[in-house]
């Protein structure tokens, strides 16, 4: 049985996975970089070790000195939380050689599904719609052309071991693909170690719809219904909720069912999100599958009372899962909104010193954070600080309670998207449920936010 994990990761997901530890009576092991050394995250934990300097591939990056410290300091698990070695297969591999438990899936199904081209394939072999686009990697621009011509523009470039918005453009010219392919593929590259790109046909006006699944070792799979995730600037979420409010039930069934078919088909055990892209007229396509916990698994919680890490850890553990699909049911809606230290027009990041951080407490109001008063936001991670979540019987009393506790909220000594926030929870659009992924270009001050 698992007694003490370590925790490769910072920030809010840090403190969260701790919480979750905590109440099941096992050690948190907290890892840390010089910039962190003040984090909240690195005083909850019940031991906290120096990765290294606040570069990542010298601290959160470093796999060799993540290994040494859990071998070193008896720790059973190693949970990764998102981003950083969270979806890096060769991380996981090493793990398992050490004899200590990795929470998520194996390393064979990692590394198929952290390749979009690869993942693309096996979907579609498990009859799982996907979006017209390249089958393999396309290796030039001359090619780029030839298959866009043959798709039809708009189109998304993309790269096949990318995230967060990383490696991707919608194109809409030979003279743009030209412009944007070896922009895009040395960016990946850079970031991914993998410049390999592939092309799909951008749906306009589309939703982007995640399905959360778990599935333990012994062929047991479900879902957790949906997230709608279409709320995005720059191809990264700002606003999340479950359930969508576009699907309708015979459409939410089947995804859902497709997820877990999916699921079952690649033999895959823990969390997993399986995204899809859907059209005006519900027609769905996959995406991309996340083989982690998400950013946004707080809202999956509210509306299910499942602890999604606790279950993970549960299934890291071998034991079978304590619930099936029939067990579980919608309860009320959960909205989720991302707090960057960011500049609300331009997206640029904020650095810099918080002198005030205030967010009301209250029934039906959940904190993520990764800050307090008096912290200091470094340029060197990714500028998401908090995640507020809220919870109503109906939607409509669930925006209304985001509304009230971003209009007091106080942040003061950097900039954050809490205007924006604000802008896209009153606008109409918004509050009439539509929510596409163009919904900022579209209605927020377009020439300001393009």
């Amino acid at each position: 049985m698992i007694s003490k994990i370590l925790i490769a990761n910072r920030g809010e997901i840090a403190v969260r996975i701790m919480r979750t530890c905590k109440k099941l009576g096992i050690s948190s092991v907290a890892v840390y970089s010089e910039a962190d050394k003040a984090a909240p995250f690195v005083q909850m934990a019940d031991e906290s070790y120096l990765l290294g300097p606040a570069r990542v591939n010298e601290s959160y990056l470093n796999v060799d000195r993540i290994l040494d410290i859990a071998k070193s300091c008896s720790a059973d698990a190693i949970h990764p939380g998102y981003g950083f070695l969270s979806e890096n297969g060769s991380f996981a591999e090493k793990c398992e050689a050490s004899g200590i438990i990795f929470i998520g899936p194996t390393s064979q199904v990692m590394e198929m599904m952290g390749s979009k081209i690869e993942a693309r394939k096996a979907m579609k072999a498990a009859n799982i719609p996907i979006v017209p686009g390249t089958e393999d990697a396309v290796h030039s621009k001359e090619e780029a052309i030839e298959v866009a011509k043959s798709i039809g523009y708009p189109i998304m470039l993309k790269a096949s071991a990318g995230g967060g918005g990383i490696g991707m453009q919608v194109v809409h010219s030979d003279e743009e693909l030209l412009k944007a392919f070896e922009n895009n593929a040395k960016r990946a590259e850079s970031f991914f170690g993998d410049g390999a790109m592939f092309l799909e046909k951008k749906i306009d006006h589309a939703r982007h719809i995640e399905i959360q699944i778990l599935a333990d070792k012994f062929g047991n799979a479900v879902h957790l219904f949906e997230r709608e995730c279409s709320i995005q600037r720059r191809n990264q979420k700002v606003v999340e909720e479950a359930p969508s409010p576009f699907l309708s039930e015979t459409t939410r069934q089947r995804m859902g069912k497709a997820a877990v078919n999916a699921a079952k088909a690649l033999g895959y055990t823990n969390a997993g999100t399986i995204e899809f892209l859907v059209d005006a007229n519900e027609n769905y396509y996959f995406l991309e599958m996340n083989t982690r916990i998400q950013v946004e698994h707080p809202i999956t919680e509210e509306i299910t009372g499942i602890d999604i890490v606790a279950e993970q850890i549960n299934i890291a553990n071998g034991n079978s899962l304590s619930f099936k699909q029939e067990d579980l049911t919608i309860k009320g809606h959960a909205i989720e909104a991302r707090i960057y230290a960011e500049d609300p027009n331009t997206f640029f990041p904020s650095p810099g010193h918080i002198t005030v951080f205030d967010i009301p407490k209250g029934e039906n109001i959940r904190l993520e954070s990764a800050v307090t008063s008096d912290y200091q936001v470094t340029p060197f991670y990714d500028p998401m600080i908090s995640k507020l979540i809220v919870k109503g019987n109906t939607r409509q009393e669930a925006i209304q309670l985001l509304i009230h506790t971003l209009e007091k909220t106080k942040v003061e000594g950097i900039k954050t998207n809490i205007p924006l926030l604000l802008e896209i929870a009153q606008h109409h659009e918004y509050q009439a449920g539509n929510t596409t992924t163009s919904f900022i270009v579209d209605y927020l001050r377009p020439l300001k936010r393009k």
